[in-house]
């Protein structure tokens, strides 16, 4: 028999070296991943592969039976065990099963309003990273007492680099510590520098680790595996077809009714107890009774594949295992996130291919998911099994995973698993995560869902705005604050349009070079699976291209959301602590267009003061002030973006705080301004800079190199400058000195600007500036000593009519 890693090892010169079981436990693919060319398939796991129920439940039992020979009865006793979403869920269950006495929780990547974190960690190598750990008894690591936890039992489907391993050990030992870890998985195949790591993590900490394994082994990568592999794939997708049918008809299939338990968890996303254990066990048998009821007996259902979805591995599993043990031909395999190269060809391990649209409604946005070689498997009846959450009208949709199953087999049927709500916390404990979800396109901005997700409140119905310089009089006066209110946002004539046009033809590949830059050192230097968080509005289209220049040179989906920062007010504290709850705080970077001065760069290291485990360092495009060491470039130029208020930015207005409007469990507000439609260029803005990603690739990875050993550190120098200026124009108010182009243009459109300082010779990025400037009767005077391109002076003392730095009027407005 061919062995399915074969196509690969002949192509890529990929080996398996180790036990004699690994390579009837293993075959080999191809990722659509530029992170790592190979995946290691499990022919057991139960994933990727069809197998029987009993093989893929048995691997986990038996491993467990071994952790339990293991610790002994006694420690056996106290363990609790994890596993990985969303390849491992099955496998940990089963693990667990084999333990007997253990509750078992798994990660995972649907966040849940009820059920704050309790932690997080990086899948580094994986498609879609981010785990987070969702138990619904807060004291589930605390098994035994803080002062005598028992061992914490980790299983994973492979256990390679154990990167994924080291980040939870590290992450769980801060918040739970205790004094044995047991690391569980099919194939251990780590190589010795890996398993190094591991054993200095124990002496670091004292505590014992242990690994169990069906099989160990390494795998030999020549060194331009990756880049041959990327080839190979783009090679193969001009010669293959994927067998979907992308306008397959809607379909109705079967619906059974499997009478699952009340109150019984699907799984073990919040945890799952050893009750829960026995109360499912007891109820499988009528529940497949009921299955092979309504597929009409075993003659009728013939040969049978049981679907699972995504993380929802174990409860599809038993019910698979309880039909194999009522007499029906069975195997068991689950959808993925996984982006993976089909190849029908016996010496490969994915033969075939099955896409459709996420239907769970993901946290992280809308994406493409997948069912592997269920096309081309000989099954008469495909059972899918989803949770109530994932029964939605995607799932029954044209081009949905049903209809799609039906070009695959001639019948169809689904069961529903209720998903599990848990009970919700105390109030103390519950309110970082009752906070709203994320607003998002096209109900909130213009933007694609999955380019932002809002961290505010909708107060579009809201009149808000008012005219430029009623607000500048009442917040200079006192009366007021900038945010309380919206000015009225500034239409752009003809002429200035044109000039914008010609800014973003201009600058569109200085754009991409600095957003490419900025965006590998996040990657490099702050975190492998990075959490953008941009400072709204500004910041926010910043945000998008860096997620899109991950996306388009790692194929990385980065969550990103935007939230409100207030000068002189700090951040939005609730938009933390909902980022705290589904996110670790560590991977958090927030990003911003530009700095001027940094006053939003210290506004924000203070808000954070209050919030341990949050960085404070900015991310920004460009960086003229020197406040911050990740930057895309220091250089004070033109970026579009800055050029234009809400139709550059989502059609979403600067944000709002007000005390009658925001209260002290609410998201700072904002409006969408649906009425400027027609004039919103925010994603061709987007598009026309990742138009330049391929033509800029080669620049920012020179850049990023010369990065590495500059010296990045802040001077601040811009401030001092502010500092200057503000005393030679007699302003005496750092705050009303705006330095840099996209800072000036700010003062143009939204305050009452005084003058604008520019350097001589400057040039076309600030074509626009003088438009403004001459379109509202401000002088501009030109510099030979500026350290920035440009400089706007909010009018010092203004009340209307007001002309001078002394705020006496020399004619009546």
């Amino acid at each position: 028999m061919v062995w399915t890693g074969t196509w690969v090892s002949d192509r890529l010169g990929i080996e398996l070296a180790g036990d004699d079981e690994l390579r009837g436990l293993l075959g080999l693919a191809l990722r659509r991943n530029p992170k790592r060319a190979h995946l290691l398939v499990s022919g057991v796991l139960g994933k990727h592969v069809p197998q029987l129920p009993s093989v893929v439940h048995g691997h986990g039992v038996t491993l467990g039976r071994r952790v339990r020979a293991l610790l002994g009865p006694e420690e056996a006793a106290r363990a609790v065990v994890l596993g990985y979403a969303e390849t491992a869920t099955a496998l940990g269950h089963a693990v667990a099963d084999g333990l007997e006495t253990s509750p078992y929780l798994h990660s995972t990547r649907r966040p849940v309003a009820s059920v704050p974190s309790a932690g997080g960690f990086e899948e580094s190598h994986s498609h879609a990273t981010s785990h987070l750990l969702l138990p619904e008894d807060p004291a589930f690591f605390d098994r035994g007492g803080e002062a005598d936890r028992g061992p914490l039992v980790l299983v994973d489907d492979e256990f390679s680099t154990g990167n994924t391993v080291l980040n939870t050990l590290r992450d769980l030992h801060a918040r739970h510590p205790r004094d044995h870890y047991v690391i569980v998985a099919l194939v251990d195949m780590r190589a010795a520098g890996d398993a190094g790591r591991l054993a200095a993590f124990a002496e670091e900490t004292g505590a014992r680790v242990d690994v169990v394994a069906h099989a160990r082994g390494t795998v030999r990568l020549p060194e331009d595996v990756l880049a041959r592999g990327l080839r190979l794939v783009e090679e193969q997708d001009g010669r293959t077809a994927d067998p979907l049918v992308p306008c397959a008809p809607a379909v109705a299939p079967v619906r059974l009714e499997l009478g699952w338990p009340a109150g019984l968890p699907d799984g073990g996303r919040h945890g799952f107890t050893p009750d829960h254990r026995a109360r499912l066990r007891e109820a499988l048998p009528a529940m497949a009774a009921r299955i092979v009821d309504g597929l009409g007996g075993p003659e009728q259902a013939g040969r049978v594949l049981v679907l699972g979805f995504e993380e929802l591995m174990y409860a599809p599993l038993v019910l698979a295992r309880a039909l194999e043990e009522a007499g029906l031909d069975v195997r068991f395999s689950t959808t993925t996130r996984s982006p993976v190269l089909a190849v029908d060809d016996p010496g490969y391990a994915i033969r075939t291919r099955l896409a459709f649209p996420a239907h769970d409604d993901p946290a992280d946005g809308p994406g493409e998911r997948y069912a592997y070689n269920v096309a081309g498997g000989g099954f008469d009846t495909v059972l899918a099994v989803v949770d109530s959450a994932a029964d939605t009208p995607a799932l029954h949709a044209p081009g949905g995973l049903l209809a799609q199953l039906a070009t695959a087999a001639p019948r169809v049927a689904l069961a529903v698993v209720p998903a599990h709500t848990p009970v919700p916390r105390t109030p103390d404990r519950q309110e970082p995560s009752v906070l709203p979800a994320p607003l998002r396109g096209p109900d909130f901005s213009s933007y694609e869902p999955d380019d932002v997700g809002w961290l505010l409140q909708d107060l579009s119905a809201v009149r808000l705005e008012a005219p430029v310089e009623e607000r500048e009089e009442a917040v200079q006066r006192g009366g007021a604050h900038y945010a309380e209110s919206l000015p009225v946002e500034y239409q752009p004539t003809e002429e200035y349009q044109e000039l914008y046009r010609d800014a973003l033809a201009g600058s569109a590949a200085r754009i991409a070079r600095a957003v490419g830059t900025v965006t590998e050192l996040v990657l490099a230097e702050r975190s492998p699976r990075p959490v953008l968080v941009s400072l709204a509005r500004a910041g926010t289209p910043v945000g998008v291209l860096m997620r899109r220049w991950a996306r388009h040179r790692h194929g990385t989906e980065l969550p990103h959301y935007a939230v409100s920062i207030v000068r002189g007010r700090g951040i939005d504290a609730n938009a933390l602590r909902w980022l705290a709850a589904h996110h670790d705080p560590a991977d958090v970077v927030f990003v911003d267009g530009w700095t001027g001065k940094g006053a939003i760069t210290r506004e924000l290291a203070d808000a954070l003061a209050g919030f341990p485990g949050f960085d404070p360092e900015i991310a920004v495009l460009a960086d003229p002030g020197s406040c911050v060491r990740t930057y895309g470039t220091r250089e004070d130029f033109l970026i579009p973006s800055a050029c234009l208020n809400s139709t550059v930015s989502g059609l979403i207005s600067r944000t709002v705080l007000r005390d009658d409007l925001v209260g002290p469990h609410d998201y700072h507000g904002a409006k969408f301004y649906r009425e400027l439609s027609g004039s919103d260029v925010s994603r061709d803005f987007v598009a026309a800079v990742e138009d330049r990603f391929d033509e800029v690739a080669d620049a920012v990875d020179q850049q990023v190199k010369e990065a590495a050993s500059a010296d990045r550190a802040p001077t601040w120098e811009g401030w001092a400058a502010v500092e200057r200026i503000s005393e030679e124009q007699g302003i005496h108010d750092v705050n009303l000195v705006k330095p840099g182009v996209g800072e000036t243009t700010r003062v143009l459109l939204r305050r009452v600007p005084w003058k604008i300082l520019a350097r001589r010779g400057a040039g076309a990025d600030l074509a626009h500036i003088r438009l403004l400037a001459e379109q509202r009767g401000v002088p501009v005077e030109e510099r030979d000593d500026l350290p920035y391109t440009c400089v706007g002076l909010i009018h010092p003392r203004y009340t209307r009519g007001a002309t001078g730095a002394d705020g006496k009027a020399v004619g009546s407005a």
